[in-house]
């Protein structure tokens, strides 16, 4: 009776040791995670540069306009002119600038979605490959179990 229980404690240690605790596996799932944070990242960083940049502009040209208006005018009507130019310039800009924001987001958007995509795709791929083994090296324990005396 005790050479039985010493097989089947072999039968369940064979058995444990064949589910799938591969750490090459955790290994390969940590650096793929790892490789989608530094893109998504990219993506985050560029967006934010290219805004940054817009904005900077956005506020450059707002303040050499502003310099139009502080000018000295020989007549009052020009005041009035000039902040119209100016009111008028800004929608302009305006318009202009929230185009290029939008235009950014667009583009944070796609390359988002397409690195989920990908990502999405490759995790269906390991998770295959992974069930895949599992599933053999089950088998392959389960024929030994039968086998066994």
């Amino acid at each position: 009776m005790a050479a039985k229980t010493q097989d089947m404690s072999a039968i369940l240690k064979d058995m444990m040791g064949a589910f799938p605790v591969d750490t090459k596996a955790m290994e390969d799932a940590f650096k793929s995670t790892a490789t989608l944070n530094e893109k998504l990242s990219h993506v985050a960083l560029d967006a934010a540069e290219k805004s940054a940049d817009i904005s900077a502009k956005w506020t450059k040209e707002t303040l050499t306009k502003m310099g139009d208006i502080a000018k000295v005018k020989s007549e009052p009507a020009d005041y009035a002119k000039a902040m119209t130019d100016f009111a008028s310039a800004q929608a302009e800009t305006a318009a202009e600038h929230m185009a290029a924001f939008a235009e950014i987001a667009k583009k944070v958007q796609m390359d988002t979605v397409e690195l989920m995509m990908s990502a999405g795709k490759d995790v269906a791929e390991d998770t295959s490959k992974a069930m895949k083994k599992a599933t053999e090296d089950m088998t392959a324990v389960a024929k030994k179990a039968a086998t066994a005396k």
